[in-house]
């Protein structure tokens, strides 16, 4: 791992970055976090360690200079793992950069849903699905 794990010797906490900060349960968080590093050039800022179910409680991930945070189901806890519906993580970049994300989200396993395009409001847009069921969109304006 390229961060240390963040234990109770080391409390303090990871900054932050950006206004609004998505905290998704993934069936294998870290498995998730390997993933999201080879397909968005992800950095694991900190996590807990994996604990003997095989779990991880927290993964801190910096995407595109943004937070991202990841955890494992925990149902012994009442947090019973639940199929990834009803949002899309939406990646933001320029026109010149989008193709370069774009091929390699698709060259580490994202599955295509909607082909990158010039959509009706001008700007290019695609959307895939990652292997942990969750959605992604890249948008880049046009001009």
């Amino acid at each position: 791992m390229e961060a240390a794990a963040q234990t109770n010797d080391n409390p303090a906490p990871s900054p932050v970055r950006g206004g609004l900060v998505a905290y998704l349960q993934v069936d294998g968080a870290m498995k998730a976090a390997e993933f999201y590093k080879q397909a968005f050039g992800a950095t694991i800022e900190s996590f807990h360690p994996v604990d003997e179910q095989g779990r991880t409680m927290h993964v801190h991930l910096y995407i595109n200079g943004s937070s991202l945070m990841l955890s494992d189901a925990y149902p012994d806890h009442g947090y019973p793992h639940e199929k990834a519906q009803g949002y899309t993580m939406l990646l933001p970049l320029t026109n010149e950069e989008v193709d370069f994300w774009w091929k390699r989200a698709v060259d580490a396993g994202l599955e295509v849903k909607l082909e990158l395009q010039v959509m009706f409001w001008g700007d290019r847009y695609g959307q895939l699905s990652d292997p942990f069921g969750v959605s992604w969109a890249m948008n880049a304006p046009v001009k």
